[in-house]
């Protein structure tokens, strides 16, 4: 497996680079966001790992254009823990976020697990009630509606509603299926993403009639709003 590590820090890209060597990756580095996409054209790289606070293109730039060609899994680092930053990650399509300081355990279990997630995609109905999932688009159809784009993670949130339709799942659960891991902030992040989920299959987000809130547990998809 290759991995693309692009960070302006020498002294931290070396340590990711060592700690990941060890565990078997070939690793490529970049300097800032020019060269990453630059070694992400001639590489092709299984997962790109992304400062956000690089020189001439950001971490988010970068993976917004990673992003408009490939589905290749993208982890971003930052020393920002806001809600803004995660939200914006999100948007942008990318897979896992991880905050400074980290340690190289932390990383290399969250490299593995998007690894694996990456590799295999668990088959589920692609219809149920009034919603309908496109796996190669990577879109969803409510009822008659144009079909809506889903980012990665928005379209693994939905794979795994649809999958246990009319049955209540753990935020657990979905964290284990979405990112592959359970930690802190998480519970977080997932509330962030149904949200966004909510905005564009629910006709009344403040009021969802498919993605229910079961407090102090999960959520319930009801196929038939």
């Amino acid at each position: 497996m290759k991995i693309l590590i692009a960070d302006d820090d020498l002294e931290l890209r070396e340590l990711l680079n060592f700690a990941l060597r060890q565990a078997g990756y070939l690793v490529i580095q970049a300097a800032d966001g020019v060269e990453a996409l630059q070694r992400f054209e001639e590489e092709h790289p299984d997962l790109v790992i992304l400062d956000v606070n690089m020189p001439h293109l950001n971490g988010f730039e970068v993976c917004r254009r990673i992003r408009a060609e490939r589905a290749t899994p993208v982890m971003l680092l930052t020393v920002r823990n806001s809600e803004e930053d995660q939200v914006h990650g999100l948007d942008l399509g990318a897979d896992d976020y991880l905050t400074k300081p980290f340690s190289p355990r932390t990383l290399k279990a969250r490299v593995r697990a998007l690894l694996r997630r990456s590799e295999v995609e668990p088959r589920i109905p692609e219809v149920a009630g009034d919603l309908r999932l496109d796996f190669e688009r990577h879109v969803v159809s409510v009822r008659a509606s144009a079909p809506i784009q889903l980012t990665k993670l928005e379209f693994r949130l939905m794979q795994y509603l649809l999958a246990n339709a009319e049955h209540t799942v753990t935020s657990e659960q979905l964290t284990m299926h979405i990112w592959g891991y359970r930690g802190i902030g998480d519970r977080h992040l997932l509330k962030q993403l149904v949200h966004r989920v909510r905005l564009k299959i629910e006709q009344n987000p403040a009021e969802p009639r498919y993605l229910v809130t079961v407090p102090g547990t999960g959520y319930l998809f009801q196929p038939t709003g």
